[in-house]
């Protein structure tokens, strides 16, 4: 027979070299090799902490421009056995005729409300049908009614011992 245990790379060996190798040395290997193929100014990128301090101005600016978005929109997301209903106070009835709502399946996007080019995001507390969904405008405040959607798609995921 042919003997396939010698080509195959994993054998008896492999798993004793694993065990003696010391991480020190396999990080100083890594670094050697990547600065022999990028230069100095891309060395920064690899590093984590480098990359975190150059990042953290955006990190703020992300911070600072989230609470505002949010704070201008005081949507009440409640849902029942059949529909998820997102109410809105509108203050303003001609702001009604520029707004646009959208949804995904679990997402509401409601854009130019109270002024032009304004968007909001509300996130649904459980998965939504495509089609079927209404919004409706009464004494001050939007409705939008959306119809659950029932996500009986489940796969069994084998449980297994590991000897």
């Amino acid at each position: 027979m042919f003997p396939w245990n010698m080509m195959f790379p994993f054998n008896k060996d492999t798993k004793n070299v694993m065990k003696q190798m010391k991480p020190e040395e396999v990080e100083g290997y890594v670094e050697g090799m990547m600065s022999k193929l990028f230069p100095g100014q891309m060395q920064s990128m690899f590093n984590p902490d480098d990359l975190m301090k150059q990042m953290n101005p955006f990190f703020q600016q992300q911070k600072e421009q989230r609470p505002q978005a949010s704070s201008s929109i005081d949507a009440q997301v409640f849902e029942t056995f059949e529909d998820v209903y997102v109410r809105i106070p509108v203050k303003e009835d001609e702001s009604i005729s520029h707004m646009r709502v959208y949804h995904t399946s679990n997402q509401a996007i409601i854009e130019n409300m109270p002024k032009l080019g304004d968007r909001h995001v509300v996130t649904l507390p459980s998965l939504v049908k495509k089609k079927g969904s209404y919004a409706q405008y009464k004494e001050g405040i939007l409705e939008i009614k959306i119809p659950k959607s029932l996500d009986m798609q489940f796969t069994e995921v084998d449980v297994s011992e590991k000897v």
